[in-house]
């Protein structure tokens, strides 16, 4: 059966995908001898849906598990979703809005019954879309971060956390969500660039009479909790000041003026209020003078007077505990009106200024997030990271690009202890019990439980569960093992652990990586992968981050249904540079899939020309220039390719790959091949249609990793092999050629040559119906011999009428182009009109030169490259580079005709 006209994507996709799925072609094999390579995926987020990012991501680990599986590795690329928390929770919560009910009403058991129907009938949808991207994850694998294994694991953790020291309860500040009433990572919190302002008020300080310290800030709200005053111990404005009081206003309470670093001469006053209990620096502060921490907005951040009712003080014009007493239970944004019109009334309000500053969002939700001073449960992260950092230090993990690794070290060395309790429903619960007396026994069940308690009270009393659970990371960071089956010690725990390489994005360097990296050497002993590849973001082509609120992000779905998987993954590769964004348009991915376009219709050109899977074809048998030249550039484009994923540098495996195929293949061999398919020399035609389909089965197993689709496809058209059977095709192999070198030499002057002609023909303007002689000038008898061997080729691809050996003086009005030692001679006249081609040059080089001072001058503007948006300069450069290389070509083309 013949090829089809064009290649359709989504038929051949969804076909191929499901015979592979059928054949457990993407399955490890732990009985194996082959040597093993794992990835382990980072987990999507069990309500996610495919984005850019994860298309970016999940590209290339199937590139490189692609690649590795046909290079013999028994590969293990583990699936598996991760429960998601805050965002799986927020989902069902909104369902239960819409019924008109709340999970409070319904009750905990309720409603975590109620999630786990959600997620067996919506959640994981995102698995379904990375098949259609191609993904050959091990899907029987697939591990969800709360099943059952999974769980144990967790526990285990935990329970022997605690057992060392290193997991503890303790009363810190944290992000808290207002909204969803809940610590929240950092990873959660989204600062915001907002509008907002400054007011400056006046701290009477106590027993100096009209003696004012007037400190600057965001939020007067939070001012009821305050509990100091501080100022740089070298600022001399405040120097007789250290050590003495201030009144409060609103309260009366007195507080001490205090000297600490953390207050900056050069911002505001360089005086500043102390509130422990809603800022973290301040937090520090408060430490480090062991001053008290009052806190005063509860969870749902409004305000609460408990921790202050006792400090209020009636001080004549300054405090009024009446007022005080009507903020109680209004919102930070009400009291923060109420509290600056009554400092205004009373006279402690100087100014207002308006000020721009960062405010930290819940990335879920959007509140605005409150630093609390709350109890939680930590991990001692300082202790776990030594190990980690010894890791990363003594090259057994080694990222790539190399400077993350500073990125990493800046992290880990001045980590702080890890809050890992969240006060959600849904999630790991925390394995603690408490018991009447508020005594915690941290246990793996609560059977374990009663009997630490009956070994504490003598009796048995009744426990109560943490209603707390786990911070996602925190099962998270188990993933290279839990998924392996550990605690049991299993056959993949042996095999496949450590794994291979982590391939993720820099955002989540210290989030997942690092505690991954902490969990594995602590209860492994060993890291959990030897290499980390962090790659770019992806942004717009212009280098913008993608955004909803841009308008400028892409639906990778959208990209698979208009231009197929293939064309996207490529331009993925090709893109996904070392260090550096990815710069992603759908006219990239358009762009591409015309390499897609460019293959099959190589391959429809072989399959009419009679190119067909020869069992026998030895290369070492080749007798031809032109067979010897292009299994030289193949096997070249092997070991390039094969340098290149090896070092992960899949924008040069990409390119090599396109180069060779376009460029080498398509463009000459097959233009070469013409003829000679034609030929009545049936021995020659027979070994060029031999050569052609040896070499279009290393294309097809070359791009095999990056087009798993059209190349299958193909594969099978051919004969190469049965339907769905490339993935587990043998890398391909480079083979030595009998003068190769020879064959290389005469075929790339060939080339040379024909281009020299096709360049010097488009920029005189030589109409594609005029064919014109060619001369060869000062050309030794080997570069003669060629071109009189190569005639037919020449004259057809680069439309000459003869191609000979000067004789005699060069001809008026001939145009000339130095190809190596010879110098090519065009005769033009009768051809072209010399003079008005040589008025239209000069016009267009006029053109180009003016073109290039505008852009020069726009770049030397200091205001311009200064404040324009960095993309826009990069663009102008990148125009300016354009213009400069378009007056080189006008210049040379103006000198072969003058």
């Amino acid at each position: 059966m013949m090829l089809n006209k064009t290649f359709e994507p989504a038929e051949t996709e969804k076909r191929l995908y499901t015979l592979w799925e059928s054949q457990k072609a993407f399955s490890a094999q732990p009985e194996s001898t082959q040597e093993p390579f794992t990835i382990m995926i980072p987990p999507p987020n069990v309500t996610g849906t495919l984005h850019m990012g994860h298309a970016l991501t999940m590209t290339l680990q199937d590139t490189l598990i692609r690649w590795k599986r046909m290079q013999g590795f028994d590969t293990l690329w583990q699936p598996g979703t991760d429960h998601a928390g805050i965002a799986t929770q927020m989902v069902v919560e909104r369902a239960l809005a819409a019924e008109n009910t709340t999970r409070q009403e319904l009750g905990r058991d309720a409603f975590t019954q109620r999630v786990w129907k959600w997620k067996e009938e919506s959640g994981g949808g995102i698995t379904q879309q990375l098949r259609r991207l191609g993904a050959s994850l091990d899907w029987p694998r697939e591990r969800f971060t709360m099943d059952e294994g999974l769980s144990r694991a967790v526990k285990e953790v935990f329970v022997t956390l605690y057992q060392e020291g290193l997991i503890y309860r303790d009363r810190r500040l944290v992000n808290w969500d207002p909204v969803f009433r809940s610590a929240i990572s950092d990873l959660e919190v989204e600062s915001k660039d907002v509008a907002g302002k400054l007011w400056y008020i006046r701290y009477p300080v106590e027993g100096q009479g009209d003696i004012c310290i007037t400190v600057a800030t965001t939020r007067p709200e939070t001012m009821l909790g305050d509990v100091a005053v501080a100022v740089h111990p070298e600022d001399e404005r405040y120097a007789a000041l250290i050590g003495q009081s201030v009144r409060l206003p609103l309260t009366g309470r007195l507080i001490p003026i205090v000297a600490d670093l953390h207050s900056d001469p050069e911002k505001g006053t360089g005086a500043v209020k102390i509130t422990p209990a809603h800022d973290f620096n301040d937090f520090e502060v408060g430490r480090r003078h062991q001053l008290p921490m009052l806190s005063v907005l509860d969870e749902e951040a409004r305000i609460i007077l408990e921790e202050i009712e006792d400090e209020l003080q009636l001080v004549p014009g300054l405090a009024d505990p009446d007022f005080v007493k009507t903020l109680n239970g209004l919102s930070r944004e009400e009291a923060r009106q109420v509290i600056v019109t009554e400092l205004e009334t009373l006279g402690w309000l100087e100014k207002i200024e308006p000020h721009r500053h960062q405010v930290p969002h819940a990335e879920r939700g959007g509140a605005v997030i409150e630093p609390r001073l709350t109890t939680q449960w930590y991990c001692d992260a300082a202790k776990l990271a030594g190990p980690a950092i010894e890791a990363v230090t003594s090259g057994k993990i080694t990222f790539i690009p190399k400077q993350w690794e500073n990125t990493f070290f800046a992290w880990m060395r001045d980590i702080q202890p890890w809050c890992i309790s969240r006060q959600l429903w849904w999630g790991h619960r925390i394995p603690a019990w408490y018991g009447p007396d508020g005594h915690v026994f941290v246990a793996r069940d609560e059977a374990d439980a009663q009997a630490q308690a009956v070994g504490h009270y003598g009796k048995t009393e009744s426990l109560t569960q943490d209603e707390d659970v786990l911070d996602t990371w925190f099962s998270s960071g188990l993933w290279p093992f839990s998924t392996l089956g550990w605690p049991e010690k299993t056959p993949e725990l042996a095999r496949y652990y450590p794994t291979d390489v982590l391939v993720t994005g820099f955002d989540i360097i210290f989030f997942w990586v690092a505690r991954m990296i902490m969990m594995g050497e602590h209860f492994m002993k060993d890291v959990p992968f030897r290499h980390v590849f962090i790659h770019g973001l992806v942004r717009d082509e212009r280098g913008q981050k993608m955004s909803k609120s841009k308008g400028n992000g892409i639906d990778p779905l959208d990209l698979i249904d208009d231009f197929g998987a293939d064309a996207m993954r490529f331009t993925i590769c090709a893109l996904t540079g070392i260090g550096r964004d990815v710069k992603l348009g759908r006219k990239k991915v358009e762009d591409y899939r015309a390499f897609v376009t460019k293959i099959w219709n190589a391959a429809r050109f072989c399959e009419m020309n009679g190119v067909k899977a020869q069992e026998n074809f030895d290369p070492a048998t080749v007798q031809s220039s032109l067979g010897r030249w292009i299994i030289t550039e193949a096997s070249a484009a092997i070991q390039d390719a094969t340098r290149a994923l090896e070092v992960y540098r899949f924008d040069e495996y990409a390119l090599t790959c396109y180069r060779f195929i376009w460029n080498r293949f398509c463009d000459w061999f097959l233009e070469f091949a013409k003829p000679v398919f034609a030929s009545t020399n049936a021995a020659e035609a027979a070994e060029i249609r031999g050569v052609a389909a040896y070499v279009l089965n290393i294309i097809l197993r070359l791009l095999q990793p990056v087009m798993p689709f059209v190349t299958d496809d193909l594969w099978h058209s051919f004969g190469f092999g049965a339907e769905g059977s490339l993935i587990s095709a043998p890398w391909p192999e480079p083979v030595k050629m009998t003068e190769a070198q020879t064959a290389l030499s005469e075929c790339d002057q060939i080339i040379r040559l024909i281009s020299e002609i096709r360049t010097v023909r488009s920029e005189m303007n030589v109409p594609p119906s005029q064919k014109a002689p060619v001369f060869l000038k000062d050309a030794n008898p080997e570069t003669v011999a060629r071109a009189e061997r190569w005639k037919e080729a020449i004259a057809r691809m680069a439309r000459v009428s003869e191609v000979a050996a000067l004789e005699g003086e060069v001809p008026r009005g001939s145009a000339q182009a130095v190809v190596d030692e010879a110098t090519l001679v065009i005769p033009l006249e009768g051809l072209i009109d010399i003079t008005a081609e040589q008025e239209r040059l000069k016009k267009e080089l006029a053109k180009a030169e003016d073109e290039i001072e505008k852009t020069e001058k726009k770049l030397g503007n200091e205001n311009f490259v200064t404040r324009a948006k960095p993309e826009i300069v990069e663009e102008m450069r990148e125009r300016l580079e354009n213009q400069q290389g378009e007056r080189s070509r006008l210049q040379a083309a103006l000198a072969r005709i003058s």
